[in-house]
């Protein structure tokens, strides 16, 4: 009887790891078909974001000359030129 068992063994084992693989295949194409739509879903978005907000994003106009132009600010007497460390502040006494 032992023999039998283990004869019938074998063939429930090959089907039910073709049942496996079966639905493994199907489980990875529905997750590439989900990954599918998401990114088409996002690319609308994408696209209708762009569509609305689109010309905050255009080339500005031509600058104007440079007589027009603020000038730079100086800078203030006391301060220290660039990469040297400032001076400490001094202490405030409550």
């Amino acid at each position: 009887m032992g023999d039998v068992l283990l004869a019938l063994s074998i063939p429930v084992l090959v089907f039910a790891s073709g049942i496996y693989a079966a639905c493994d295949c199907w489980t990875h194409r529905a997750a590439r078909l989900a990954e599918q739509d998401m990114l088409l879903l996002a690319g609308e978005i994408v696209d209708d974001a762009y569509a609305a907000l689109g010309p905050l994003y255009d080339r500005p106009a031509a600058r104007a000359p440079a007589a027009d132009r603020p000038t730079a600010l100086s800078p203030r007497p006391d301060a220290t030129p660039d990469r040297v460390p400032s001076r400490p502040a001094p202490a405030r006494k409550p």
